[in-house]
């Protein structure tokens, strides 16, 4: 078990990975339909648009959203999120397992930066999961599935945090952590996972009040 863990699981996980991408990428175009225009939120009409107006236009548009309404979960989001992406990346140890694998080797992160890193995504995760088990208007809306998406999210670093300071059995903490990734990689184009990787995507072709440009398609 733990030879396929370490060997063939690692390439199942992968290829599901991104067949499972291109599956909901092409779903994404299926399921929305081209619109001829949307208009903004906010329109100024008869005006030259300057910096300064289209500044004033993007302030306005957090009106209402949650940069507005919960700076401090904004920020503690943007930072889990970019983290999440970044330090699995750009982590100096799966670079040199890619590098031995496939010949293939990314710029690496110092690795006393990326153990930062690991540790202000737990303290994110810690910050999210208080919210949803202390805050009533969040707890009343969260669910099992909630709590399992959570989990499958900070697994890899909390199991790699360990397996760096080969706290516990070593053999034992990364072969978890391995095991961590592939189901990470394989649940994120089904779970809420995959808006992580679909973000812009979907604020750049469809057309609404939180879009990054007029979007040209809608649900």
């Amino acid at each position: 078990m733990v030879d396929f863990i370490r060997g063939q699981l690692i390439s199942i996980s992968l290829i599901i990975f991104i067949l499972g991408l291109i599956f909901q990428f092409i779903q994404f175009f299926k399921l929305t339909k081209k619109k001829e225009w949307v208009y903004p939120p906010l329109e100024i009409k008869s005006e030259k648009k300057t910096a300064g107006k289209w500044v004033a236009l993007c302030l306005a548009s957090l009106n209402g959203t949650l940069w507005k309404t919960d700076p401090l979960m904004t920020v503690m989001t943007s930072i889990f999120h970019v983290f999440l992406i970044v330090v699995p990346i750009f982590l100096l140890g799966h670079n040199m397992l890619l590098d031995q694998s496939w010949g293939l080797s990314l710029w690496s992160l110092p690795e006393s930066i990326t153990d930062v890193l690991t540790v202000v995504v737990l303290i994110c995760v810690a910050f999210f999961l208080a919210r949803r088990l202390f805050l009533a208007r969040v707890r009343a809306i969260t669910t099992l599935y909630d709590y399992v998406i959570l989990l499958i999210a900070v697994a890899p670093f909390l199991t790699g945090y360990f397996a760096y300071r080969q706290w516990f059995n070593y053999d034992t903490v990364i072969t978890l952590h391995i095991l961590a990734g592939e189901v990470m990689l394989i649940t994120i184009p089904f779970t809420k996972l995959g808006h992580m990787l679909f973000f812009f995507l979907y604020r750049f072709f469809i057309g609404n009040e939180y879009s990054f440009a007029r979007g040209a398609r809608a649900w």
